[in-house]
């Protein structure tokens, strides 16, 4: 069995968690506490991944990406950059589709907690963006956790929207869910059970531990 897609999987999931985690913090606590008519159409941006089918999601962002497009022919020729079949562009398209797996956690953590710590914290003279890291965040470590692992399952398992993007290109953009579309194409049940095992018992092990932590973080909270 080829490792090599096992080993792009992982390395598309870690570096998708860690550019979300950066993007969903400030974007959730915006959505959590902003008040504004503009919130209900970029909570629906957000959102739109978990309704919208991964080959709507891909079709769109390969029609931006390609070098044939206005977007893609800008990347290429200022900057030479082509995201279509690339692992770049897969990242792209990950941030794209797990984005609310990120987001959504994280500001159900930021409206659980109490408006009176937030006040608290800046009638003491707490600036905003000290309130966020050194109150906010420490009270919703559990909802972080979920937004980390989610996030890093969610990715995973990506089959449509890589596919669009990324193809099948060995070394690239074949990710484990794409090989194992290929091996059962080629009748070799055996190659694809195994990759479809490992992806299964990954998710699994991932978020029973984080339910484990979690629970345990309650009831230290309890206490």
């Amino acid at each position: 069995m080829d490792l090599e897609p096992l080993w792009l999987t992982l390395q598309l999931a870690v570096v998708t968690t860690a550019i979300l985690f950066f993007i969903g913090i400030p974007l959730a606590n915006w959505l959590a506490y902003k008040k504004t008519k503009v919130k209900a159409i970029v909570e629906v941006l957000v959102s739109m991944p978990l309704v919208l089918p991964p080959s709507v999601i891909g079709f769109y962002l390969l029609l931006a990406f390609s070098p044939s497009q206005s977007f893609g022919k800008f990347l290429e020729t200022h900057f030479d950059i082509r995201l279509v079949f690339s692992f770049p562009g897969l990242v792209i398209a990950s941030v794209i589709y797990s984005l609310p797996f990120m987001v959504h956690p994280i500001q159900s953590g930021f409206a659980a907690v109490p408006e009176s710590l937030r006040e608290a914290a800046y009638s003491l003279g707490k600036t905003k963006w000290q309130t966020l890291i050194r109150v906010l965040l420490p009270n919703i470590k559990s909802s972080l956790l979920s937004a980390i692992v989610l996030t890093f399952a969610h990715t995973i398992g990506e089959f449509g929207v890589v596919l669009m993007i990324g193809g099948n290109i060995p070394g690239e953009t074949k990710v484990a869910s794409i090989a194992i579309f290929d091996e059962v194409e080629s009748m070799n049940y055996a190659s694809a059970g195994t990759y479809a095992f490992i992806l299964f018992a990954t998710s699994f092990i991932i978020l029973l531990s984080v339910y484990l932590i979690n629970h345990r973080l309650d009831r230290i909270k309890s206490i």
